[in-house]
């Protein structure tokens, strides 16, 4: 039986994309039998929870962090090494392996500096060495890829992230938050950082009356503090609620519950919370900017720039145009979201698995 590892130590925080990439890849590639019959799918875990969701029909080695280091690579001889993320440091002892690489973006070209750039490229380049194929999740991730560096000659491909809400099963249940606005509100959800753009909508609602803006997510960053004390300065406590990390069923209720998502980032390699509002119905608001879209497709709203008054101007058009076409756009949302489902991207993945073994 040959194996295949997929290097998903990330899979210990589900919190993140990375995390969360990892797991709903895992969780279809289990469903795949005919696959694991003649196959061994490891995943590098150590995660309880996630073990217990996963099943019996994956086998699991577990991560210890010392493997970052060139001296404590994982020694075990897999027919085939998938590396699912390109900031992932840990790598196989020996470079015989087959290696995959999933690339999600170079956003590191414009978030890191010094040193550590420089190790980042070098890391990646090393990587893009060593593959024999090449997966990237959007158009915009290959294409921007190919603008930075110099790809070698390898099967590419693009594989699509799957919708998480669908086929779900807690869609359909009582979904139950601590917290409830009073007023009609714009939701908003993603690691509090620069590169989210989180307070453009803060700097919006001061040209909105009577909604609320409630943003979800990892609050433990330099820039949630920033985000605070604009609510201050601009006395929109009342208003503005940052809410941290959240459980599934509350984001689903913030999504069920909403009057619109928005999501003005300045850097998506794909963008999962577009779908997983869209699987709601309802109206998105985005940037403009790379990824975004290519998966928000031609019935959402894009913000060309981030003045707040502009910003502002759209969400307002937006809003009257899904009203006055509500079925219309409902549908559309609800349509598009379900193209991009786990079950297909796991079956792609296979495919190509099954080309380099």
């Amino acid at each position: 039986m040959r194996s295949i590892f997929l290097e998903t130590h990330n899979i210990r925080n589900l919190y993140t994309g990375f995390g969360q990439f990892n797991f709903n890849l895992a969780k279809a590639l289990s469903g795949e039998n005919e696959f694991l019959n003649e196959h061994e799918v490891v995943i590098n875990c150590n995660s309880d929870v996630a073990k217990k969701e996963l099943g019996k029909r994956l086998s699991y080695n577990k991560y210890w962090p010392i493997t970052r280091y060139p001296l404590f690579r994982i020694k075990e001889k897999f027919n085939l090494w998938h590396s699912v993320n390109q900031n992932t440091k840990i790598e196989p002892f020996s470079n015989k392996i087959p290696y995959l690489l999933t690339v999600h973006d170079v956003n590191f070209l414009n978030e890191e500096q010094g040193k550590k750039l420089n190790f980042r490229i070098n890391q990646f380049k090393s990587k893009l060495e060593r593959s024999r194929a090449v997966v990237y999740i959007s158009e915009f991730a290959k294409k921007s890829t190919h603008n930075y560096f110099k790809v070698p000659d390898i099967p590419e491909y693009v594989i699509y992230n799957g919708n998480t809400f669908n086929n779900h099963s807690t869609i359909s249940t009582d979904t139950f938050t601590n917290f409830i606005p009073n007023k009609p509100f714009i939701f908003s959800i993603g690691k509090l950082v620069e590169k989210k753009n989180f307070h453009t909508l803060i700097e919006m609602l001061l040209f909105l009356t009577d909604i609320d803006l409630v943003i979800a997510g990892e609050m433990k960053t330099g820039y949630a503090e920033i985000l605070k004390r604009m609510i201050q300065k601009y006395k929109l406590e009342k208003r503005v609620f940052l809410l941290g990390n959240i459980t599934e069923s509350e984001k689903i209720f913030y999504y069920k519950n909403c009057l619109a998502f928005a999501f003005p980032s300045l850097r998506e390699g794909f963008g999962l919370p577009v779908l997983e509002a869209m699987t709601f119905g309802k109206p998105v608001f985005l940037s403009i900017n790379t990824s975004l879209p290519e998966i928000g497709g031609e019935k959402s709203f894009y913000w060309e720039n981030f003045e707040a008054e502009y910003m502002a101007s759209v969400f307002v058009e937006g809003m009257t145009m899904f009203e006055n076409n509500k079925d219309m756009f409902t549908a559309e949302y609800i349509q598009r979201s379900q193209q991009f489902t786990w079950e297909n991207a796991a079956k792609q993945y296979i495919e190509i698995y099954k080309s380099i073994l």
